[in-house]
């Protein structure tokens, strides 16, 4: 589910929690005898069908079960996560949450999942909370970034990462003015994929933000939570705007009049990643997760749009 759907508060989060969170415990407090672990991952989402897990697909979750029940072998394993990443989708800043009866100090769960996980998965920082906090409940917002590389020619090294559109060059400023308008509570229903088990589609968008450094355009986008398909879906029409296909004022009117079925054409997974999530209190290092996704730097910073040739080189040895 791309990104995490729209939670309640954690006053609201055991009636507001979906049937299947509530199956699997995920809305309640640590059992008695139990301790509470929220971890800081990272992943690479190539390879797995989304943070949930689904039959006969490797996912994230499966996958960090399968450490911690090696480690903790006393209870079954069930990790909670801030944000549901769809298939594809990577994380910087993921947060999640299990419990433990075993003994292992807190300090030491980042080391030792890390020796039981692919390197697709890494843990950044483990922090032990109380246990009634949630990752996904006491989340105050959650943030994604979503690359767009936007050269005539493609780049090997960005493809894992990014959307490339080379059909011409995008207009960054259409799309901040875009992304701009969306700041503030609304219903964003033009912006969710069908499936949402959701009644409606009101979220607040507390803060975008979008710019160029050459052939790289990369916006962000803070909210207190996200539709199923919000983001992919919204990239997909700011890339319309920034084309010329689609005006700032159809833009405007599609979201705004929830016009879902003029919604058609959704960015795909490589681009997006889940960078981080916020809470009242932070828990980890603040170089564990606040940025921890790199920004590409290519070459000079100018664009290949301009045809310019590169500098002379000098001889080789």
């Amino acid at each position: 589910m791309d990104p995490s759907p729209v939670q309640p508060s954690p006053a609201s989060a055991s009636p507001g929690a979906s049937p299947a969170a509530a199956a699997n415990g995920e809305s309640g407090a640590a059992a008695p005898g139990t301790r509470r672990i929220a971890i800081c991952l990272q992943y690479d989402g190539s390879a797995y069908c989304g943070w949930q897990r689904q039959p006969q697909q490797p996912s994230v979750q499966e996958t960090l079960e399968g450490a911690i029940a090696q480690l903790d072998p006393h209870r079954p394993a069930l990790a909670v996560a801030a944000g549901r990443t769809d298939s594809g989708v990577h994380a910087a800043g993921q947060v999640v949450h299990f419990d433990v009866a075993g003994p292992i100090p807190a300090q030491r769960w980042a080391p030792a999942l890390n020796g039981r996980l692919p390197a697709s998965i890494r843990v950044r920082a483990a922090q032990e909370v109380p246990a009634s906090w949630h990752a996904c409940f006491s989340a105050r917002y959650r943030r994604y970034r979503y690359t767009l590389y936007n050269g005539p020619i493609p780049n090997l090294f960005l493809s894992p990462w990014s959307w490339h559109r080379y059909q011409s060059r995008l207009d960054e400023g259409l799309m901040a003015a875009a992304l701009e308008d969306l700041l503030g509570e609304h219903d964003f229903s033009a912006f969710m994929r069908a499936g949402s088990r959701r009644a409606h589609g009101r979220t607040t968008v507390q803060a975008v933000e979008l710019e160029r450094q050459g052939d790289l355009v990369v916006a962000e986008i803070q909210a207190s939570g996200f539709l199923y398909g919000m983001v992919r879906l919204l990239v997909g029409q700011l890339v319309a705007v920034g084309e010329g296909r689609l005006s700032l004022a159809d833009f405007q009117r599609r979201w705004r009049n929830q016009a879902r079925s003029e919604v058609k054409e959704a960015a795909p997974p490589q681009g997006l990643c889940l960078l981080r999530v916020g809470y009242p209190e932070p828990l980890f290092p603040t170089a564990a997760w606040y940025a921890s996704q790199p920004r590409y730097l290519l070459g000079s910073g100018e664009s290949l749009w301009s045809s310019s040739p590169g500098p002379a080189e000098a001889p080789g040895p």
